[in-house]
């Protein structure tokens, strides 16, 4: 007989507690405290850029833009997180007795890797999906030029996207960008899988 080892199980507190002192990042999922793996050199390239293009487009409109290191609380299921980009319109709201964790993401966008696609795609994007001001998700492959985008129309109704080629651009419903995929993709290096 094999026998189970029972996974601990947190309180939002004791999460939050922790993770202020931690050298590591970790998400809070269901009371399970995840570590975050660091991500790919094409990973990191790819934010970047994305972050690049948002702050290059977004100057001097109401709208805040962040990278991997920000926090954001799914209230409804209490879940913590931290995806690879946000975009935010001002005000930034935060978590009821915090200064380091947003609630009000507009767009946010995952990239990628082997370990996380289906994750991404199915309860990280349900979890997302019950955030009031969340309007726009974009998937991001970083093994080969292809890009998801799901655009919320109205209440419990998305559009999906498509995106392949480098000649495709990618115009957002939530904000006013228009991303070029050979910018997003300049110079990214694709892996054998």
């Amino acid at each position: 007989m094999i026998a189970q080892v029972e996974t601990k199980t947190y309180t939002a507190e004791e999460y939050l507690e922790a993770e202020v002192n931690s050298q590591e990042r970790h998400e809070f999922i269901n009371g399970e405290i995840v570590v975050m793996t660091g991500g790919t050199p094409n990973h990191n390239e790819i934010i970047s850029i994305l972050n690049a293009i948002f702050r290059v487009s977004l100057k001097g409109k109401p709208y805040s833009i962040f990278a991997s290191d920000q926090r954001l609380w799914v209230p409804q299921l209490n879940n913590y997180t931290y995806p690879d980009a946000m975009v935010v319109a001002k005000p930034i709201e935060l978590q009821p007795g915090r200064t380091d964790t947003i609630t009000n993401p507009l767009l946010i966008a995952e990239v990628l890797s082997k370990s996380t696609k289906a994750y991404d795609r199915d309860e990280k994007f349900a979890a997302y999906r019950s955030i009031p001001s969340f309007q726009e998700y974009l998937l991001i492959d970083q093994y080969r030029v292809q890009v998801e985008q799901y655009s919320k129309t109205e209440t419990n109704k998305w559009i999906f996207s498509e995106y392949s080629n480098t000649g495709d651009r990618l115009t957002l419903s939530s904000i006013p960008v228009e991303i070029l995929l050979a910018d997003l993709y300049e110079n990214i290096e694709f892996v054998e899988n």
